[in-house]
């Protein structure tokens, strides 16, 4: 009775020291994990910004101090990020002011089609033009201001946010701080990390939590073929708009 009693007890306490290692490795894992924002899988629609900011659930506006302008939304978590790094950025005397947010499939379409009209006598030929405008405009269906992550501040001109700039501390900040606030730059200046897509844009910011992840979602779902309803959207095939252009970014700005 005693040898079966000694048994029971080393079973048991072998029992307990496996369920205690198991614990600690997974304290140990939850320690060392990097915890990151999950996007459910989203309509087709809301990556090509076929949808309306204004009565989408996870969208709130942005008024002032952020913005001067009316009419701006971004997604909540989004805003929420931001207003954070927004008062860590006045702390430091840095003024951060988002000239412009989350941007509609019909609103991309304006902007593009404006510029398709006003580039005609510099470049004739469909592809030509195309490649003008996405120098640093998006075709609509694959603008990264579709999905309510990312913005644009304080200026639209990169002069600004270099050294002599007007903004050129604010550019510092951010290069050093933005990152703290899950934000990241995602037109850095091209060369071999990153060949392809639009050019440098120092002013334009995005909330990598959600857009890396909603940035997966688009290069497994969306097709050059479906980049349709736009003046020249037959050159996104041609171009492939999808990997030279939405993929086309600093890689630091992807899904981990």
């Amino acid at each position: 009775m005693r040898t079966i009693s000694i048994f029971i007890l080393v079973l048991f306490l072998g029992g307990l020291g496996c369920a205690n290692d198991a614990a600690t490795e997974k304290r140990a894992e939850k320690a060392t994990s990097v915890p990151v924002a999950q996007v459910s899988q989203v309509e087709t629609a809301y990556l090509l910004g076929k949808f309306d900011p204004t009565k989408h659930p996870s969208f709130v506006a942005v008024g002032k101090p952020y913005t001067d302008k009316p009419g701006m939304y971004l997604h909540k978590e989004t805003f929420e990020a931001f207003k954070k790094m927004f008062a860590a950025a006045q702390k430091d005397k840095i003024n951060l002011k988002i000239i412009s947010s989350t941007r509609t499939f019909q609103q991309q379409k304006q902007i593009w089609e404006g510029k398709w009209t006003r580039f005609a006598k510099d470049a004739p030929g469909a592809e030509q033009r195309a490649r003008k405008i996405l120098e640093y405009s998006a075709m609509p269906g694959t603008s990264r201001h579709h999905w309510g992550t990312d913005i644009d501040l304080n200026d639209l001109n990169n002069p600004a946010f270099k050294k002599g700039g007007k903004y050129a501390s604010t550019y510092d900040w951010l290069q050093q701080h933005a990152s703290a606030f899950g934000f990241c730059q995602p037109y850095t200046a091209k060369g071999p990390e990153r060949p392809q897509g639009y050019e440098e844009e120092r002013w334009h910011w995005s909330y990598t939590p959600l857009a890396g992840d909603l940035l997966s979602q688009y290069l497994q779902t969306i097709k050059n073929e479906m980049i349709t309803g736009f003046q020249g959207a037959e050159t996104a095939t041609k171009i492939d708009a999808v990997t030279h252009f939405v993929a086309g970014i600093n890689q630091n700005c992807k899904q981990k």
